[in-house]
């Protein structure tokens, strides 16, 4: 039988799958919803199998079974959630599980040495040196994910209210989310108590935009954010990272808000997090991730 590889990049908002042959030639692509597999390990295998089905069909491949993938997920770094979506039945010829932090260190170094900031809906700091990994932050919304779209969505939150409450000057951010939520405070009560990271992370457009604006509350959130996003750049520096890569759909935007000195440390990334995770279905790129 015909081997082919696929790579799986998920996060808390999307998924996404690519297929190459041996030759790694990419045969298919496709995308889907969330992959978080805390949010629900039966909704993130829903999510990879469907991205894995549209990529299939792209290369016109019938037998799943011909199949091995490479999944770089968030959320894999728990240990329960990790053996919980391992035991769920699948079927592919072989499955390897690690975060999307490492994947996005694999692809964008190609397997070397290198480390990795990702700053998306969630966010983590990643060091593969000599095959180990070295993890810093990324233990999940709320408690951590500082520099993500995430906690950006959350502070917004925060600060409108405190806007409404007149303990701080309105602006046209605050006051669009207040719009958003037909001015109705019990309405983002209500929102809060089910929302998701990815539900937060939908205001960070709106926050980049009226950032180029002069808003004070946007320009605000973004130094913030920026902050937290060079904590995690300089510490993984002093862990001896000597080529740090920013990826991500925050951390492509916000290079602009850091400062001289880190914008210095960081480098381009060879290739994308699905690239990093077809290395991980070619080979035995199965550390644990709960492996700090």
């Amino acid at each position: 039988m015909t081997v082919f590889f696929c790579g799986v990049d998920g996060g808390g908002t999307s998924c996404r799958a690519r297929i190459t042959n041996e030759q790694g030639q990419i045969l298919g692509e496709a995308q889907t919803g969330s992959a978080n597999i805390l949010l629900g390990e039966k909704q993130a295998m829903s999510s990879i199998q469907e991205a894995i089905s549209k990529a299939a069909m792209q290369a016109s491949i019938q037998a799943l079974s011909s199949l091995s993938v490479g999944l770089a997920l968030a959320g894999a770094e728990q240990k329960s959630a990790w053996h919980c979506f391992m035991g769920l039945a699948h079927p592919y010829q072989h499955l390897t599980l690690n975060t999307d932090g490492y994947g996005a260190c694999m692809g964008a170094f190609k397997g070397e040495n290198g480390a990795v900031v990702i700053s998306g809906t969630g966010s983590v700091g990643v060091f593969i040196h000599n095959g180990k990994q070295l993890v810093i932050g990324g233990r999940e919304f709320p408690i951590s994910d500082q520099g993500s779209g995430a906690v950006m969505g959350l502070r917004l939150i925060q600060e409108t209210l405190l806007a409404y409450d007149g303990m701080r000057p309105s602006t046209p951010l605050s006051e669009h989310v207040l719009e958003h939520f037909g001015r109705n405070l019990d309405a983002i009560v209500s929102w809060s108590k089910t929302a998701k990271p990815c539900d937060y992370g939908q205001f960070s457009p709106k926050i980049f935009e009226l950032a180029l604006q002069q808003d004070e509350l946007a320009i605000a959130l973004l130094k913030g954010s920026a902050q937290d996003i060079e904590r995690l750049i300089l510490t993984l520096a002093k862990k001896g990272a000597t080529q740090i890569a920013l990826m991500g759909s925050i951390g492509e935007r916000i290079v602009a808000w850091l400062s001289p000195a880190t914008q210095c440390l960081l480098v381009q990334p060879k290739a994308d997090a699905m690239a990093g995770a077809l290395l991980m279905a070619r080979g035995d790129h199965n550390l644990y991730p709960f492996s700090r």
